[in-house]
């Protein structure tokens, strides 16, 4: 595979949001913003990188009955060393993405890319899957905080674009929303992948 495939996949083709379908917990509790759904995003995006670096390495001496537990510790340790580098320079991140980080352990998109690529491809290709499935799902948060932040608040990245009258769409930024903004671009992203 060459790189740009690699990195389209990951964006486009096979985007963990919006054509796997999987992550949805964070996509859903952190998208209430566009700054929340970039910091998540990135978060992520270094965890996976990071994880299916390592694991493509170890993949030719771990045995098959334990290679779903060393996973885990590998991507545990990486979202420990995240976490603890939110907590000491972006607190006010860290606060407000609170128990997602820590989750990112058990994300489905760390755990089957581990799984389905890195376990299977050599490291340079794992390092591209992990990028370009990484910024699949920071744009995917990164659109779904957009959204909803300017309709429940008339803002993005907490700066106030619109005007008090605007009326604000408070269903928005409350779950509800997430399920509402997340099935509309999934209609709009099916129709354009028909389309073409």
């Amino acid at each position: 595979m060459n790189a740009k495939r690699i990195l389209k996949n990951g964006i486009l083709d096979e985007n963990p949001a919006f054509v796997q379908v999987i992550g949805m917990c964070p996509i859903l509790a952190v998208s209430t913003s566009a700054l929340n759904g970039l910091g998540m995003g990135i978060s992520t995006t270094l965890v996976l990188t990071s994880s299916n670096l390592v694991i493509s390495l170890m993949r030719s001496f771990v045995p098959d009955t334990v290679r779903i537990p060393i996973f885990v510790v590998v991507i545990s340790t990486f979202v420990t060393i995240l976490e603890l580098i939110l907590k000491a320079y972006v607190p006010t991140l860290n606060a407000s993405l609170g128990i997602y980080i820590p989750l990112i352990v058990v994300n489905c998109i760390i755990l089957a890319r581990a799984e389905a690529f890195a376990s299977k491809n050599n490291p340079t290709n794992s390092v591209l899957d992990g990028i370009g499935m990484g910024l699949g799902f920071t744009a995917a948060l990164v659109v779904l905080g957009c959204i909803r932040e300017f309709l429940g608040s008339g803002s993005l990245f907490y700066m106030n674009i619109m005007p008090e009258s605007f009326p604000r769409t408070i269903i928005m930024i409350l779950p509800p929303g997430a399920f509402l903004t997340l099935g509309c671009l999934m209609a709009v992203l099916n129709v354009l992948r028909a389309r073409n």
